[in-house]
């Protein structure tokens, strides 16, 4: 039993790392890569995992070693204002709905699509709700859908309390497990591998690339 909850722990800082990579650059961000410590936790997680992953497309992320930060973070928010904010239709896709959508071959708008629905049921029924600030951000974005499998794993490993329900039993499935692959399997898996690919053709600069390859090893 210890060795299964290690393991979640480790799914719950993996789905973390997977996060904050694709969220909007922060300088806890810029410093952890410029520092060499993105790519060693990415790494490490993997291995602990067993899973199989590019080394060599990992560690790209060490081109930016000893740059200073701030001129770090400028670049990281220049390539992710590039790839996922210009335009009503960016290079590639952040949001599973637009994702989605495009492969359909339809135009949706943010929230008003069958997928994205989908999602902000799904994360309301783990008992999960917008934080302070953020009441127009969608739940399917590519940070938030990997912050949500964070909260499963971290509630299956027992390091996480379930929010806003009485028990794991309350969860999508009876349990956190339950929640977590029919997550995996309806949802992350169906489009996160293709966004992957998309970050690693397009990036500019060697983090992306190297987050892309990280998010295709955890999936």
């Amino acid at each position: 039993m210890e060795d299964v909850n290690r393991n979640w722990a480790t799914q719950a800082s993996a789905w973390e790392l997977a996060a904050l990579s694709f969220t909007y650059p922060t300088p806890e961000l810029a410093e952890a890569v410029a520092l060499g410590e993105w790519a060693d936790a990415a790494l490490e997680i993997a291995r602990m995992l067993g899973a199989e992953v590019d080394v060599a497309g990992i560690e790209q992320a060490r081109e930016h070693m000893g740059m200073p930060a701030d001129e770090l973070l400028s670049a990281l928010r220049a390539d992710a204002t590039r790839l996922f904010l210009i335009g009503r239709t960016p290079k590639v896709a952040l949001y599973e709905g637009l994702w989605r959508a495009r492969s359909d071959g339809t135009d949706v708008l943010l929230f008003v699509n069958p997928h994205s629905v989908e999602v902000e049921r799904f994360v309301k029924k783990c008992g999960l709700v917008r934080a302070e600030g953020e009441a127009n951000a969608p739940f399917d974005s590519v940070a938030g859908e990997c912050a949500l499998l964070e909260y499963l794993a971290g509630v299956q490993a027992g390091i996480m309390a379930v929010a806003g329900a009485s028990s794991p039993d309350d969860l999508p499935g009876g349990s956190a497990q339950a929640a977590y692959e029919d997550f995996l399997r309806q949802h992350a898996r169906v489009w996160l591998p293709r966004f992957a690919e998309a970050v690693a053709a397009e990036a500019r600069i060697p983090f992306y690339r190297a987050a892309a390859v990280y998010l295709a090893a955890l999936l």
